[in-house]
C-alpha cells in the first residue's frame, strides 16, 4: 500500500474515534501507537457482543461498522459471541443486578444477532472474519483457574468501576458473580490473542482488564483499546436504547427507519452522519433539513438497498405533499396518549375519525387502503405495541385522509 493510500485508510479508521489506549502520540513503537501498529502486520481486531436481546439498533452498529473498516483495511475481525457471559450480563451502567438468561433464550438471540450483523460485516473474504463463542473457553474453566482470574484484581479496583462505585455508595446489592464479568470478558482477549479491542466509551474498564490479563498470562502482545462514542437516541437527550423507545432497529422497515432518521434533532445530525455513514461532512448540504434527508437516505440504503431507500424517500415526501394539499395546511396531529397500549389499528382508525367504525377500518385494511409511513397494512390484526415507536409517523386512509402521531 502506498503512503497516500495508507494515510487515507488511517483517516477512515480514525473517523469518530474518541480514544485509543495506550497511546504515545509521537511514538514509532507499534506497542505504543495503534496507528503505527496497523502498518506493521495484519492485526486481530476483537469485538464482543452479548446476545442479551433480540434486536440490534443503530447505536450498536457503530462498533460493528468500525470492525468492518478494519476488515477492509486487511485485518482480521474476531467477533466474539458472548453466549457464556450473557448468562451473567454486563453490569456496566446498571443500577441493579441483571436478570440472568437461560441457554435457550441466548441461543435464540444468537441467531438473530448474526442475521442482523451480516449486512455490515464481510462474511465472504477468506481470513477477514472469525466468529467465536466464549463458552468455548469459559465453560471449561475449573475452580483453580477461576481463582487465578479472581487473584488478578482487588476488590478496591473492582469497586472503582463506575457502575459498581455508584451502587456501593447507594448501598445497592452487588453480587459476587457480577465481579466475574469484566474478568471473563478480559479473558476472551487472552483466548483469542486480540491485538485491538473495540468498544463504546463505557467499556474502557473492561477492555483495560483484557490488556491486564494478557500481561498476566504472558501473551507476546498486549491489546490496544479503541473507544467509540455512545450514540444519543432520536429523542436527542438519552443514549439510544430500546427500553427508552428512542432507537432505530436494524430490522425496521425502510419507511420506519427513514421517518425516524429524517427527524433527528439538528444538533445530532452531524454526529449521526459521522458515526453511521461514510458521507464526507464537508460535502453535505448546509441546509439542516437537507442534511437530515441525506442521513436518512444513506442509512436506509445500507440496510435496504439504494433503490428502496430512494423509493421510500419519494413516497414519504408524497404523503406530506398530498396531506398538505388535502388539508390545505399541515397534516393534523393526534396524541398517542389517547390510547392504552398495545392497541389494535382498527380501533385507532375508528377513534381518530379516519374511519367511521371499526368494521369500516377492517374493510379499508383488507382493501389495501391503509398505510403507515407509506407502508401498506394488510393485516386486520395489526397492533401498535408501544407509543414510542410511532411518534411522528403518518397514518393514511385512502388518498385524502392523513394524521401524524405525536407523543
Amino acid at each position: 500500500m502506498c503512503a497516500a493510500d495508507f494515510e487515507a485508510t488511517i483517516a477512515r479508521l480514525q473517523r469518530g474515534v474518541v480514544e485509543t489506549f495506550p497511546h504515545v502520540p509521537d511514538s514509532n513503537n507499534p506497542q505504543e501507537n495503534l496507528w503505527v501498529a496497523l502498518g506493521d502486520r495484519p492485526l486481530r481486531i476483537k469485538l464482543g457482543i452479548d446476545p442479551t436481546g433480540s434486536d440490534i439498533h443503530l447505536g450498536h452498529s457503530i462498533v460493528l461498522r468500525k470492525l468492518r473498516q478494519f476488515q477492509d483495511a486487511g485485518h482480521c475481525a474476531v467477533l466474539i459471541i458472548g453466549d457464556f457471559t450473557a448468562q451473567i450480563g454486563d453490569p456496566t451502567g446498571k443500577s441493579e443486578v441483571r436478570q440472568q438468561l437461560t441457554p435457550a433464550a441466548i441461543a435464540q438471540n444468537v441467531q438473530t444477532y448474526l442475521d442482523q450483523v451480516r449486512p455490515i460485516l464481510d462474511f465472504e473474504t477468506p481470513g477477514r472474519l472469525e466468529i467465536r463463542y466464549n463458552s468455548e473457553w469459559l465453560a471449561t474453566l475449573d475452580l483453580r483457574q477461576i481463582l487465578e482470574l479472581l487473584g488478578t484484581m482487588t476488590v478496591g479496583q473492582m469497586l472503582a468501576k463506575e457502575g459498581f462505585a455508584e451502587r456501593y455508595a447507594k448501598e445497592s446489592p452487588i453480587f459476587l458473580h457480577e465481579f466475574l464479568y469484566p474478568l471473563m470478558q478480559g479473558y476472551d482477549s487472552v483466548a483469542v490473542d486480540a491485538d485491538v479491542e473495540l468498544g463504546g466509551t463505557d467499556q474502557k474498564f473492561n477492555i483495560a482488564v483484557g490488556r491486564d490479563l494478557q500481561r498476566h498470562f504472558q501473551r507476546p502482545t498486549l491489546q490496544f483499546g479503541l473507544l467509540m462514542p455512545i450514540l444519543i437516541g432520536t429523542d436527542g437527550v438519552q443514549k439510544m436504547s430500546k427500553s427508552l423507545g428512542n432507537y432505530v432497529a436494524l430490522t425496521e422497515s425502510a419507511a420506519s427507519m427513514y421517518s425516524k432518521l429524517e427527524k433527528v434533532p439538528d444538533a445530532l445530525v452531524n454526529q449521526y452522519i459521522e458515526l453511521l455513514t461514510d458521507l464526507p461532512l464537508e460535502a453535505l448540504p448546509t441546509n439542516p433539513r437537507e442534511r437530515q434527508k441525506a442521513l436518512a437516505l444513506e442509512v436506509v440504503s445500507q440496510y435496504h438497498g439504494r433503490e428502496l431507500a430512494q423509493q421510500t424517500q419519494a413516497e414519504l415526501a408524497a404523503i406530506v405533499t398530498q396531506g398538505q394539499t388535502a388539508q390545505a395546511s399541515s397534516i393534523p396531529e393526534y396524541s398517542l396518549s389517547q390510547f392504552s397500549f398495545p392497541v389494535k389499528l382498527t380501533y385507532v382508525l375508528s377513534q381518530t375519525g379516519l374511519c367511521p367504525s371499526s368494521s369500516e377500518a377492517r374493510r379499508q385494511i383488507q382493501g389495501g387502503g391503509v398505510r403507515l409511513n407509506s407502508e401498506k397494512i394488510s393485516d386486520v390484526e395489526f397492533t401498535l405495541n408501544s407509543p414510542e415507536t410511532y411518534v411522528n409517523q403518518v397514518l393514511q386512509v385512502g388518498k385524502k385522509k392523513f394524521l401524524r402521531f405525536v407523543a
